[in-house]
């Protein structure tokens, strides 16, 4: 999957100061961003995270997954340290879409947990693609990371995309009694990286 780069521009936050970068899918048209405060292109290793699209969870505020927690947990993170760079990719219910979230989060509240709730719609557990890192991370000049993740799979993302994660850093905020059993299952069924919940 190769991505083309198409502006940059300024994004004040309550976090701090941002420069959003913004590509495009050369086939898909499917547009991503990249939120980047500092200079991540000194090959130093830079704060990193790959998060992607949760409508419901970053601009809606919902309970049912860690997402928004996470987002902001990371920009003010990468806003402490000065330095760092957000992967904001647009593949919403783990590559699903929107309305077939929603239709999965119906069959979750009669009782399908969230992996059995995608494979009911007939869709894997997990459809989400990151070849369009390599081309993000060559435009910013991003080399060597300290990622932010529980998911072992955007360590082997950014591994095939030739950037070097030096070190995996523990994500974990927002659970609460709305998700617990969604991160119980992303641990035992999708191999995330979490502490043991309630």
């Amino acid at each position: 999957m190769t991505v083309t780069f198409v502006e940059s521009s300024k994004l004040p936050t309550p976090m701090g100061m941002f420069e959003m970068h913004g590509f495009v899918e050369n086939d898909t048209q499917k547009e991503h961003v990249a939120l980047t405060m500092g200079d991540v292109s000194t090959g130093a290793p830079v704060l990193a995270r790959i998060h992607s699209e949760c409508l419901t969870g970053d601009a809606l505020f919902s309970l049912r997954c860690d997402c928004g927690a996470q987002l902001q947990a990371a920009m003010h993170k990468i806003s402490v340290e000065g330095r760092g760079v957000i992967f904001y990719l647009r593949q919403e219910g783990r590559g699903i879409g929107l309305l077939n979230k929603i239709k999965a989060y119906h069959l979750q509240d009669k009782g399908a947990d969230t992996v059995e709730a995608n494979e009911q719609l007939g869709f894997a557990a997990d459809m989400r693609d990151y070849g369009m890192l390599k081309n993000m991370c060559a435009h910013l000049g991003v080399e060597r990371i300290k990622l932010l993740t529980n998911n072992p799979r955007k360590i082997k993302a950014f591994e095939h995309a030739g950037v070097e994660v030096v070190e995996r850093m523990a994500h974990e905020p927002g659970r609460n009694s709305h998700n617990d059993a969604y991160l119980n299952t992303k641990k035992g069924k999708l191999g995330h990286l979490l502490q043991d919940g309630e």
